[in-house]
């Protein structure tokens, strides 16, 4: 039988944080996940679920706070998901990310020992966000952009996201009502109809120009009336396009895309390069946090005007691009055909010539570059959440670099990738965390790795 019966009030004290930043209570052994609850905190919680191997808990009462609780600011951040730790102070959050890497480093990688360095932190924990996609959906009977609330498809109307940049903000909201006063349709999801299923809108930190993207069901075009109403209050919009999304899909962007105003890109400045954006790049969405990740990576990766480097998973280019000039030659692989273009385009506008980018897989393009006897001295890995392939590793294995740096955005898989690495030979140097997602639970890593008995 379970110590604990639902709909039970308990007084309960916060022994831990899990990875997701909820609060952790015991009771007989047996956990409750608490939202909002933090370490030495005690409360009256209400158990709402329970299972066989944990419950789940709601605060009632607050009874003894945390000297690192902080008021909240947003309650909707809290309830969509888009906040959760707004209720810990700045400096115990990075403490919380430095502890989350530790953890894994310890039970993943099974390196207790290897240097976790401290989380570096930002100046600006709101308002950091150069991209915002948004949901377009009816609520009431009338046409809403917001988040979802945790664990449901139920649309919180909201207009100030705290930690997007504001000017964002404000053109969310323009093209929201742009889109009542033309009567376009919000998307359902569970009949699969309307017209608008989400606003993305990304703005260069630097340069300032914006790009909106409405994304659409079908290929039915856009209302001539409902852009030009936007592109005359939004003088700073010098990309407006429509992606066609078809699929009853949790996936945003489609394949299609028919460019209304300007081109299909926005230009952006980073590590003092310029860099060419197009609606279906993947580019960093904290550009203040993003020359600090690089450059740690950089500092890391000590590259010489004599290394070769292969920068995988190169994106447009804006790791590989940016230590070009450190290397005798570069090498980039990306999946996403659109994102090499901008690639190609960023390192001529630029005036970069040492490099070279090929479409395909990261696994792919590794193997078919070591058979053709492409060998690297640096390996600059920076994948996608799921972190690496088997047959990657293998393959990067084979490459015999003599530094490895890998770049992660989810500290779990990357864990578990150090096991293959070591196991091959490498030496873990350190990890230093990198904080680009305040108020969140996310952490960016970046991991030095060296072949064993090479002198750094």
């Amino acid at each position: 039988m379970l110590p604990v019966q639902k709909n039970e009030i308990l007084t309960v004290t916060c022994v831990d944080l899990t990875h997701e930043g909820m609060g952790v209570a015991k009771v007989e052994g047996y956990p409750i996940f608490i939202e909002n609850l933090l370490p030495d905190e005690v409360a009256k919680v209400k158990v709402i679920k329970v299972s066989r191997s944990f419950g789940v808990g709601k605060v009632v009462e607050l009874l003894e706070s945390s000297s690192n609780r902080v008021p909240v600011t947003d309650v909707k951040g809290t309830w969509v998901g888009t906040m959760p730790l707004q209720h810990l102070s700045y400096d115990a959050q990075l403490l919380f990310k430095q502890q989350q890497v530790s953890n894994v480093m310890r039970k993943i990688a099974k390196l207790p020992d290897v240097l976790v360095r401290q989380t570096i932190g930002a100046d600006d924990t709101t308002a950091y966000r150069n991209k915002a996609q948004i949901p377009v959906r009816n609520v009431d009977g009338q046409l809403e952009t917001g988040f979802y609330r945790k664990n449901s498809h139920t649309l919180v109307p909201i207009e100030d996201f705290v930690i997007q940049d504001k000017r964002i903000d404000e053109i969310v909201v323009i093209v929201r009502d742009a889109l009542r006063k033309f009567q376009v349709l919000a998307y359902h999801e569970e009949t699969h109809s309307g017209d608008v299923r989400h606003i993305m809108v990304r703005r260069g930190k630097n340069t300032e120009q914006v790009q909106v993207v409405l994304v659409t069901r079908t290929k039915k075009r856009l209302p001539k009336m409902l852009v030009d109403e936007i592109l005359q209050t939004c003088e700073d919009v010098v990309s407006f396009v429509q992606n066609v999304n078809s699929k009853p899909t949790n996936v945003i962007l489609g394949d299609e895309t028919i460019v209304y105003h300007g081109d299909d890109f926005i230009c952006d400045e980073l590590m003092g390069l310029t860099f060419k954006i197009s609606s279906k790049s993947f580019y960093q969405v904290n550009p203040e946090q993003t020359e600090k990740l690089y450059t740690e990576a950089i500092r890391a990766a000590k590259i010489t005007n004599e290394d070769v480097v292969i920068d995988a998973y190169s994106g447009i280019g804006t790791i590989g691009l940016s230590l070009a000039k450190h290397a005798k030659w570069v090498y980039g692989m990306e999946i996403v055909s659109d994102a090499i273009d901008m690639a190609k385009e960023n390192a001529r506008m630029n005036g970069i010539d040492n490099v070279t980018y090929e479409v395909g897989s990261a696994e792919n393009v590794m193997k078919k570059w070591l058979d053709e006897g492409v060998m690297c001295d640096v390996l600059m890995v920076d994948p996608p959440r799921k972190g690496l392939a088997p047959s990657f590793i293998d393959t990067a294995l084979k490459m015999d670099a003599s530094r490895i740096v890998y770049v992660s955005c989810n500290p779990a898989t990357m864990a578990r990738d150090l096991v293959a690495f070591t196991e091959g030979g490498y030496t873990v140097e350190y990890v230093q965390p990198v904080d680009m997602f305040p108020m969140t639970v996310h952490v960016e890593t970046v991991v030095l790795m060296t072949r064993k008995n090479v002198d750094i």
